[in-house]
């Protein structure tokens, strides 16, 4: 039996994140969650939005972990999660709502101008894209934790890093998406709004 994988920032960021999608997705039906990591975050929202279809996505070496808690939550909202590498074939569907946390700057700036080219092509007309983590304005960092963590992750890899806003915002401005809202978190962390 697979062992649920666990990450403490989830259980810690999950509250405040929920407290902004309750607002962001409560006229939302499906969502799509890109990058769900080790699943909490998608059985945790599911369970507090049951009028939501929560549609998780992961990298397929990540999957198994995600299905451990889904198969432990009995919630019939959350589906089984898709295999999803956004630089690939992207899972069929339309979406009004998508959510991704803590994804942009793991990946590589390539990866990230992918993202949100599907992203364009997955939100159906007014919905929102609602992106976690944490940012940098006007190529400055908010705080000495997010330069020291700036430093960490482009030690384990030099493509990784934290994302300015701006550029963040011209991608979204690409493919058709209306910057709305930026609010502040826990943690030296944001939650970005686009709508399209």
């Amino acid at each position: 039996m697979q062992k649920k994988p666990f990450a403490e920032s989830c259980e810690q960021n999950k509250q405040p994140i929920f407290n902004v999608l309750s607002v962001e997705f409560q006229n939302k039906k499906n969502i799509l969650e890109i990058g769900s990591g080790t699943g909490q975050h998608a059985v945790f929202f599911a369970e507090q939005f049951p009028h939501l279809r929560w549609q998780p996505t992961e990298r397929l070496e990540n999957i198994s972990g995600i299905n451990a808690w889904i198969n432990d939550s009995n919630l019939e909202n959350i589906q089984t999660p898709l295999e999803l590498d956004v630089t690939q074939q992207w899972p069929s569907g339309i979406f009004d709502g998508i959510f991704s946390s803590n994804t942009v700057h793991i990946m590589a700036w390539a990866a990230v101008e992918y993202m949100f080219e599907g992203i364009g092509k997955k939100l159906q007309n007014s919905g929102c894209f609602c992106l976690y983590g944490p940012f940098n304005y006007d190529g400055r960092f908010t705080s000495e934790s997010n330069a020291r963590f700036d430093i960490w992750l482009k030690e384990q890899d030099p493509e990784r890093g934290i994302r300015d806003f701006e550029k963040l915002n011209q991608l979204a401005k690409n493919v058709g998406l209306k910057f709305e809202t930026d609010y502040e978190m826990p943690a030296n962390n944001r939650i970005l709004v686009w709508t399209k």
